[in-house]
């Protein structure tokens, strides 16, 4: 240690709010540039450096060829795929010397199609999975959590092409099978949970989530089946309503009453005998000129919008809410707004609950003023009837029936996809059958986050004391900490062997031969949190024994000198075992 890089600090910078961000700034792993943008430091690099090769062991063992694409690409294949605006300003644009305009890349779906479209010419080119370990650039606009969420981060990211929807199956399902080893390598525990797939496309997804209440995403979970999605994307069943005949229409006067809330309390009646409307103008991402779209949206009133759900409908499109002078150009009045009687150019999306609650009260139009008894299909009819609600905690669970949603906070870790056909057609990669006709191959992709997978390792074992990295991404397998070496010769001259030997016996070693006192040492031993701890000191080395310590906890063990290495080994490969 006296030739290390990296100082540890006793307080975290006020900045960082979570434990993972400040345990790896206190510990000297990474340390700040600007905001979303972090260097490695040597204790940090170690780390990464582990988690990458657990990510290669694994997909290489499932099969997938690592490459490595520019990170640098030409806009216009963001433009051919179409998402040069669907991403939006997240996507970092640039210009070379001669004007091209070009962006960093936050992902390689268009770069990989283009280069499969011009080496693969036959059916023997497939199945293949292509991947690579790589920086990736996300202009984001609210940087968190320390390496969470930042602007300039690495990725592994996989894809591959496949002749049928039978070898994506096979394809996807090995890549899953890859995921749940490499997250349990890294002591990661994951929830597998269907997600909405964004930005990239395709038909379906699923995220490993890391349960943590410092996470960003909201998940769903069965308490019976143990079916989990993303709010995003959750289904679930709606809590039924009693059957009632339809009534006759009754205008009533509701003076202030311009939340489902106030409206249900002034009548006496629950919030699923009311209709909740919510009014939008959509935009085409991909076409700035093109004329917005108005949407009106009716749940009922114990729902919400779910506005990600929406948008799928929409084909992507931007939501944003209307305008008072635009909602008025409609016929909305806002706090009584109502489908019935507005413009026909409205397009209105009922959510599927409505269709099965009779008689609900909705707006009037007319302010200060509501209707008793509205009826889909028959007071206004709708363009669509659709699952456009968010599922919540407290729902009945829509795959079993039974069970019980429940809501919990997490961090994806990482994200699979089945693509289908979307960059395939847009880049025309073709492979001719062994008819000699042509096919467009289907394609997957698979991402997963390095940089997260160190900060869940981080937020999942840690203590009041500092990190307790898992065996398998520990920068170092044993901190051996020597005390009183300036004091005792034949001490230090020991300490310097016992290191020589345990890294001879294939371990890592940690050797603080600092000039410090016996708190400083351990302080930091236990802040920087390498799995296994040897102390060195005059006492034992007369006893002919070193102390050993497990990190995790428990008590340590007077180890005999000459046996010590043979244990750390043993202790290690235990360790390792416990992760699978």
């Amino acid at each position: 240690m006296t030739r290390w890089f990296g100082r540890t600090l006793r307080e975290a910078p006020a900045e960082a709010e979570t434990a993972s961000h400040q345990l790896l700034l206190r510990a000297g792993a990474i340390d700040q540039l600007m905001a979303g943008v972090y260097t490695y430091l040597p204790l940090g690099w170690r780390v990464k450096r582990k988690v990458e090769a657990i990510v290669r062991e694994e997909m290489d063992a499932a099969g997938a060829l690592e490459i490595h694409m520019p990170a640098i690409q030409p806009l216009d294949i963001w433009e051919r795929s179409g998402r040069a605006d669907a991403m939006g300003p997240v996507l970092f644009r640039l210009t070379d010397q001669r004007e091209r305009p070009l962006a960093l890349g936050p992902t390689h779906e268009e770069v990989v199609t283009q280069l499969f479209a011009s080496q693969a010419q036959s059916y023997r080119d497939v199945p293949v999975t292509l991947y690579q370990i790589q920086t990736k650039f996300r202009d984001e606009a609210r940087p968190r959590g320390g390496l969470v969420r930042v602007r300039e981060f690495t990725m592994k990211d996989a894809y591959s092409f496949d002749a049928d929807e039978a070898g994506l199956d096979a394809s996807y399902g090995a890549m899953f099978e890859a995921y749940k080893r490499i997250f349990a390598r890294c002591g990661v525990p994951t929830v597998p949970v269907e997600a909405d797939s964004g930005a990239i496309g395709g038909k379906e997804s699923r995220e490993f989530i890391y349960l943590s209440d410092t996470g960003e995403d909201t998940i769903v979970i069965c308490d019976r089946c143990g079916y989990a999605a993303n709010t995003e994307k959750a289904e679930f069943v709606r809590p039924p309503v009693p059957p009632e005949e339809p009534l006759e229409v009754e205008p009533i006067e509701t003076p202030g009453t311009t939340t489902i809330e106030a409206l249900a309390a002034f009548l006496g009646v629950p919030a699923s005998k009311t209709a909740k409307a919510v009014f939008y103008m959509a935009t085409d991402p991909h076409d700035a000129s093109a004329a917005a779209e108005p949407v009106f949206v009716v749940v009922r009133g114990d729902l919400q919008v779910n506005e990600v759900k929406l948008r799928n409908l929409l084909g992507g499109k931007d939501l944003r809410p209307m305008t008072d002078a635009e909602s008025a150009s409609y016929g909305i009045v806002p706090g009584y707004a109502s489908p019935v009687g507005i413009d026909e150019r409205v397009r209105v999306v009922v959510d599927t609950s409505i269709a099965t609650s009779p008689n609900l009260v909705a707006g009037a139009n007319v302010a200060g003023r509501h209707l008793r008894n509205v009826n889909l299909s028959r007071e206004y009819h709708a363009h669509d009837v659709i699952d456009v609600a968010l599922a919540e905690a407290g729902h009945t669970c829509a795959r079993c029936g039974e069970g019980t949603l429940g809501t919990a906070r997490g961090i994806e870790m990482g994200h699979v996809f089945r693509l289908g056909y979307i960059y395939s057609e847009a880049f025309e990669a073709r492979v001719l059958d062994e008819a000699g006709e042509q096919r467009t191959p289907i394609m997957g992709c698979y991402g997963l986050g390095v940089d997260r997978v160190i900060a869940g390792a981080v937020q999942e074992h840690y203590d009041e004391r500092g990190i307790i990295w898992p065996a398998s991404i520990a920068p170092f397998d044993v901190h051996l900490v020597a005390l009183g070496l300036g004091r005792d010769a034949e001490l230090a001259s020991d300490a310097d062997a016992l290191y020589t030997e345990l890294t001879a016996a294939g371990l890592e070693v940690l050797y603080d031969d600092r000039d410090d006192s016996p708190g400083v040492k351990f302080n930091d031993a236990d802040l920087i949190g390498v799995p296994l701890r040897v102390t060195a000191s005059s006492r034992n080395h007369k006893a002919g024994v070193v102390e050993v310590l497990r990190r995790a906890g428990g008590d340590p063990d007077l180890v005999p000198r000459a046996e010590v290495a043979s244990y750390l080994v043993a202790a290690r490969a235990e360790l390792l075992s416990a992760l699978g």
